[in-house]
């Protein structure tokens, strides 16, 4: 037996992390000098989001901080204490230093408890790109296979979990520095829409790729992705939302005109958003291994 654990980053709703056992580890972040969480199992999310995406929308900026080293121990621990191992995926380590801090984690925690196994695992994917890989071992468990099963198919796996998104106001990526200031002013007065996928690099991070005037073609491109990456038939996609839920759903219908017999569909995590901003939208599937994008870039230079 073994318990599957994963930061808040995960992104899955509320129904299905119950309804797996899975263990979240939250994020925080600083607004107005206050420290909020990420994730309150006692709160509904979408709750916590709508005030999040509100109070950016006001003007006020957030600064989210990684899940530390101490945190992944007193979360984790219990599970080993009880006699079960423990199935850990985290964050992008590329996004965020949370990784390396849950292998510190694992590292101190395997040397009190020997016989237990302790995989954790770098996701190569944030929001529900690394939600819908927590799902499917979750499912995986549930059907009885091991967590050496479990490990093996995540690591066949996590590269071909594909995910793009375009944002609607380049202000909060200029925030982050992923572009420059002057890119930032002219393309929001233009209608620029930047689209982002996860890259195939190891370790991976989020890249732009390409870029529409427009937010009708920036979505429209999002599908051009799935109808050229993804597997068919599909059995669960996952649509990630930045308190934009009227795109979200037109996307789900087109979804499932080609066939995708499970949409889930769930507000943006708060600690990635805050980099992102809100009307941005993100899709995410199973498909083409991402490593062959990076390939493809080598051999085209």
């Amino acid at each position: 037996m073994f318990d599957i654990f994963s930061d808040s980053s995960v992104n899955l709703p509320d129904g299905l992390v119950k309804q797996y056992g899975i263990g979240v580890i939250p994020y925080s972040y600083v607004m107005n000098g206050e420290v909020y969480t990420t994730y309150d199992p006692a709160v509904p999310f979408d709750t916590l989001a709508r005030k999040f995406y509100d109070s950016l929308r006001a003007g006020n900026e957030a600064k989210t901080s990684l899940v530390g080293e101490e945190t992944f121990r007193e979360a984790i621990e219990p599970s080993l204490k009880a006699g079960r191992d423990v199935f850990l995926i985290t964050i992008a380590s590329n996004i965020s230093g949370t990784f390396a801090e849950a292998k510190k984690a694992q590292a101190k925690l395997a040397a009190l408890y020997p016989d237990r196994k302790i995989i954790v695992k770098d996701s190569e994917n944030a929001s529900l790109g690394q939600g819908l890989l927590v799902l499917h071992v979750a499912r995986l468990r549930e059907g009885g296979a091991d967590i050496a099963a479990c490990e093996a198919w995540f690591d066949e796996n996590c590269y071909k979990l594909n995910s793009y998104l375009t944002v609607d106001d380049l202000k909060y990526l200029r925030k982050s520095g992923r572009v420059n200031a002057i890119l930032a002013f002219a393309g929001n007065l233009l209608g620029i829409k930047p689209l982002i996928r996860a890259s195939g690099d190891v370790p991976a991070s989020l890249v732009m790729y390409d870029k529409e005037r427009g937010r009708r073609r920036s979505l429209a491109s999002i599908m051009k992705a799935f109808d050229e990456y993804a597997d068919l038939p599909q059995e669960t996609v996952a649509i990630a939302h930045a308190d934009c839920e009227e795109d979200a759903h037109a996307l789900e219908a087109q979804l499932k005109e080609r066939g995708v017999k499970e949409v889930i569909i769930e507000y943006y995590d708060i600690c990635t958003a805050a980099h992102v901003g809100p009307g941005t939208l993100a899709l995410f599937f199973l498909g083409k291994d991402r490593r062959t994008y990076a390939a493809e870039k080598k051999h085209n230079k």
